[in-house]
């Protein structure tokens, strides 16, 4: 008999921190330099413009996934020390509210009170359950903050570099623009068939969709720059 391979997918935060920091990251950088080579002719200042955003965007979202990623810490951890109080001080509403868990799968008072009994007997078990199934909470990874706020970092850092190569190997702006938009879309469209492969969705819906939806961003972006500009 073949042996059953779970193939659930299991890096969620770290691929949403990627998402992130490479969408912002190629579209912020690019809109950036699209509106200035409207107004400048030296690529070199485009370029160095362009770097000087993408360090302080990284910073900037890099700070913002720290910050998301200990607020959820946090909270987690106000509910784990509530949770543990109320199985000492209110062990019957809390057994009540296992029963009302099991009620919404199908399981009767009876079936579900040889588990409810168990749990009582076991408090930090009790505490776990109670956190996954009634608060829908799970422990976040220890040094979950500074992993995301490095990987939204990075990310964008990459992203943004992508949209600038452009003007970095190409003196006339203008040319340089139409360069840079090819070579964002192409980037966009590669990252998205990438996403969809480890995600386990279609890579052609996932690689269009990132395209059209990171296209119309940028686009949108650029207007916004070039009417500013």
């Amino acid at each position: 008999m073949t042996p059953h391979t779970e193939t659930h997918f299991t890096a969620g935060d770290a691929v949403r921190d990627i998402v992130i920091g490479m969408s912002d990251g190629l579209t912020v950088p690019f809109a950036l330099a699209a509106g200035l080579s409207g107004a400048i002719a030296q690529t070199h200042l485009i370029v160095t413009a362009g770097f000087a955003e993408i360090a302080a965007g990284s910073i900037a979202m890099g700070l913002g996934g720290y910050l998301a990623a200990r607020g959820d810490a946090e909270h987690y951890a106000q509910e784990l020390a509530r949770e543990e109080q109320e199985i000492v001080t209110i062990p019957e509403a809390e057994a009540q509210e296992v029963q009302e868990i099991f009620r919404t799968y199908g399981l009767s008072d009876s079936e579900s009170a040889t588990v409810v009994a168990s749990l009582r007997q076991r408090p930090k078990d009790w505490v776990s359950f109670m956190m996954r199934f009634e608060l829908g909470l799970e422990e976040p990874e220890p040094g979950r903050a500074w992993k995301s706020a490095l990987t939204i970092a990075l990310a964008y850092v990459v992203g943004g570099i992508i949209p600038l190569s452009a003007y970095m190997v190409e003196a006339d702006a203008h040319i340089a623009l139409r360069l840079s938009v090819a070579i964002t879309l192409a980037a966009l469209a590669v990252f998205g068939v990438v996403k969809g492969r480890v995600t386990g969705v279609s890579m052609f819906r996932s690689g269009l969709q990132t395209t059209v939806i990171g296209g119309l961003a940028a686009a949108a972006a650029f207007g916004i720059a070039r009417w500013i500009s």
